[in-house]
């Protein structure tokens, strides 16, 4: 490089700055043109009394962000980004992409917590619980970056952690959150310096004897391949995918193939997918946020839409609502409930739900029970009392 790295003390400051300068930060941006920015409960905000950043500020931060991992740079040269860990001293930790744009570098880092999560202080369906308990099978966790993907696995690893005698294998990039052994035994690994791709790092975990395997991300058709084998030969296998919902999760997995060989591969996904959770981050109405989940099972109605694909009068969604008394549920079941809580606000309801119909109804049913009127008509007036003849 031909700028000098920043002093580690100065991006170590900076990031203290940041983080103090407002609470629930949750992403740090440094953009050129930008003074640095922060995400706090889904808005960007600039960090006060802080200058614009230049082109030489990003390079001098990620020179030092990167140090002399050649692998990171050799990524980042070849394919405009790369990712990677950098921790305060006796601080937070936090997922690093850094990336080109317009000639420059940017870099963004999500704050990652100190504390491994649980199920409880996420608030989670209980239904989620029972992903501890499989033996085997496929359990993919979907949705949006930054919509709380690593941070659920990471709870459904710690209760795997806290109540199975089992040797559980992760494969992340980065590794975000650090599981300590409890009953269980944790090995993880880090994509770059552990293994050289998810494809990789899965085919060697099936000769380490893990009885848990979390994929950090399925990202191509090999992956997938080897996660439904590791899958049906008595491995649990967790993994991401950035899907929207389950029938789409479904769809994109099935796509990845050829037309000549989707029969099978549906075959194959309909026998070891045991769980599908999607999920939104909403704005709460006291601040923060509020994940909305979709959670849809397994059982011979889905596995036969799995094997022979949605029909217009028959969808996924229409089989997660079915199941709402086993647990299920979708995102405008767990959205109506957030509204009934005052959790979100009903524009927040309307712009996050999946069925604004399905939404509309639930809100009537809402206002008649709060004895709200549910149209405009009573605030109508007529020019003239109508005669009758």
């Amino acid at each position: 490089m031909t700028v000098a790295a920043a002093e580690p003390d100065v991006v170590q400051s900076l990031l203290r700055e940041v983080l103090s300068a407002r609470g629930r930060v949750s992403d740090i941006n440094l953009t050129v043109g930008r003074a640095p920015q922060m995400e706090a409960d889904g808005r960007l905000v600039a960090v006060p009394g802080r200058a614009p950043l230049t082109g030489e500020d990003t390079t001098r931060l990620v020179t030092t962000l990167l140090g002399e991992e050649k692998r990171l740079w050799d990524d980042l040269h070849a394919n405009g980004s790369c990712d990677c860990a950098y921790a305060l001293a006796g601080g937070p930790r936090f997922r690093v992409n850094v990336f080109k744009t317009c000639g420059h570098f940017g870099v963004v880092l999500r704050v990652l917590p100190s504390e491994v999560p649980t199920l409880e202080s996420l608030k989670l369906p209980p239904i989620l619980d029972e992903i501890a308990g499989l033996a085997n099978g496929l359990v993919l966790v979907t949705g949006a970056t930054g919509s709380g993907k690593s941070t659920t696995l990471a709870a459904v690893i710690d209760r795997i952690n806290r109540t199975k005698a089992v040797h559980v294998l992760t494969l992340e990039d980065p590794i975000e959150f650090r599981h300590p052994h409890k009953t269980a035994t944790v090995n993880q690994r880090e994509l770059g310096s552990d293994f050289t791709s998810f494809a990789a790092g899965l085919r060697a975990a099936l000769r380490q004897a893990p009885k848990v395997i979390l994929v950090g991300e399925i990202r191509d058709r090999d992956t997938v391949e080897i996660a439904l084998k590791a899958a049906e030969t008595g491995h649990l296998v967790l993994s991401t995918m950035h899907t929207i919902d389950a029938g789409q999760t479904v769809n994109r997995i099935v796509g990845m193939f050829e037309a000549d060989e989707q029969r099978v591969i549906r075959g194959r996904l309909a026998d070891t997918l045991r769980m599908v959770v999607s999920q939104r981050l909403l704005p709460r109405e006291s601040g923060g946020r509020v994940a909305a989940l979709e959670v849809m099972g397994n059982n011979l109605p889905v596995r036969e839409m799995i094997k022979l694909g949605e029909k217009p009068d028959r969808t996924f969604y229409d089989l997660i609502g079915d199941g709402a008394r086993v647990g299920w549920q979708t995102f405008d079941q767990h959205i109506t409930r957030l509204l009934a809580e005052g959790a979100i606000s009903e524009e927040t309801a309307f712009t996050y739900c999946t069925d604004k119909s399905v939404v509309r109804r639930a809100v009537d049913q809402l206002k008649n029970k709060r004895g709200e009127s549910t149209s405009d008509l009573g605030d109508l007036q007529m020019d003239r009392p109508i005669r009758r003849k």
